[in-house]
């Protein structure tokens, strides 16, 4: 019996992660859930998996939550320090990091601190602080085992091989809603156009980035941290069909690739249950319907976010983290409508050259870069408002 920490619960990757949990009563048991704000989906969750304990962050949902659940032997805690200290327990041997954005590093480096195996969906974690997360992970002995499709299928593919003979990885992208568009075309587009990814079922901000191509770009500066890889060894190709979640190519030429339907279970029933490979009832993929797989190479003058977070991975240092955190504002404006679709980008650039750069970052720096870049980017939010 694996028992987890499920972090960002009420999340889309937390409530697929709770699907695998209930399709295998058997082999996971629920140790602790956590929510931010959704403190009704959270209560209902802990009232079905019963797990020991539940934390909201937000400290204001702190008394509904434990009202709602006073007559359960369940453990109610608020706020970061608690669920910094839950995912330390002995009682718990797996924790899955799934909190969107910059909010879930201290969490995932507390269970890292304490050895835990580690499945991350928290992309973010590694983008902005990869270095530190995965020289801790060495020095404590925690094992980090990826969620994200794409990173899931390296992964899969590096199994029995030895690192040394990796190329090159190529991480395949759908192109999102707008592929082949221009910018004539994307001055124009709204959030709810950009929410309308085609094959992937996903969260706003994620859904966002998959439109930007900056989730490419993220996934890049993880995958450089992840499999211990040079700048040069991380590619992107855009694969529309999204049956191919990513490739390595071998220092002897042969290219391996992991493929399945677009369904984010599977990647988080594998990082769970690894190195078990766990039967299950999901579509298989039938070769009939996807005859056709193409590929093309990706439009950086257009999707600029693509190219501003590849330029952030080769200077390195804290710019990661700046890029992180000025996208987590452009993206919550652009949701809000307060900025265009292009905009992102430029007001991402803008804050890069603000904030200074760093190219040793302690943890501390990492905090104080988030901080002030994120200052930046919502003072030209702000300017952007004022001169429409």
């Amino acid at each position: 019996m694996k028992r987890l920490a499920i972090l960002g619960s009420t999340g889309s990757i937390g409530t697929q992660a709770l699907d695998v949990v209930s399709a295998n009563p058997g082999i996971f048991k629920v140790e602790v859930l956590s929510a931010h704000s959704n403190s009704t989906l959270l209560i209902e969750q802990a009232r079905k998996y019963k797990p020991n304990a539940v934390v909201v962050t937000n400290e204001a949902k702190y008394k509904e939550v434990k009202d709602a659940l006073l007559m359960l032997p369940i453990k109610v805690f608020a706020g970061e320090k608690s669920l910094a200290d839950v995912v330390q327990w002995d009682t718990v041997d797996i924790v899955l990091g799934a909190i969107v954005g910059f909010a879930g590093l201290h969490s995932t480096l507390a269970a890292i601190e304490a050895g835990k195996r580690v499945a991350i969906a928290n992309k973010e974690t590694l983008v902005v602080a990869g270095e530190l997360v995965m020289q801790r992970a060495a020095a404590t002995g925690a094992v980090i085992l990826p969620v994200d499709s794409e990173h899931s299928a390296i992964f899969q593919c590096l199994v029995g091989e030895d690192i040394n003979s990796v190329e090159k990885v190529i991480l395949t992208a759908s192109g999102g809603p707008f592929l082949g568009r221009k910018s004539n075309y994307l001055v124009n587009v709204k959030a709810s156009h950009a929410l309308q990814h085609p094959n992937w079922s996903m969260g706003a901000k994620i859904s966002i980035d998959s439109a930007t191509l900056m989730n490419k770009g993220l996934e890049m500066i993880e995958a450089k941290w992840l499999f211990g890889l040079s700048n040069e060894q991380v590619d992107v190709v855009v694969h529309p069909q999204s049956v191919i979640h990513s490739m390595v190519q071998f220092i002897d030429g042969s290219v391996k690739s992991q493929m399945g339907l677009p369904d984010m279970k599977l990647p988080i029933q594998y990082a769970l249950a690894y190195p078990q490979r766990l039967p299950n009832t999901y579509k298989r993929l039938d070769f009939k319907e996807h005859a056709k797989l193409t590929f093309e190479a990706a439009d950086y003058k257009t999707f600029r976010n693509l190219a501003i977070a590849k330029d952030a991975m080769y200077k390195g240092g804290n710019a990661p983290c700046v890029l992180n955190a000025a996208n987590e504002i452009m993206v919550h404006a652009f949701l809000q409508n307060k900025v265009g679709f292009l905009e992102m980008s430029e007001m991402i650039e803008k804050t890069m050259d603000s904030v200074p750069f760093i190219e040793h970052p302690t943890l501390a720096d990492y905090l104080s870069s988030d901080t002030e870049a994120r200052e930046y980017a919502a003072e030209f939010v702000k300017k952007s408002q004022l001169s429409m």
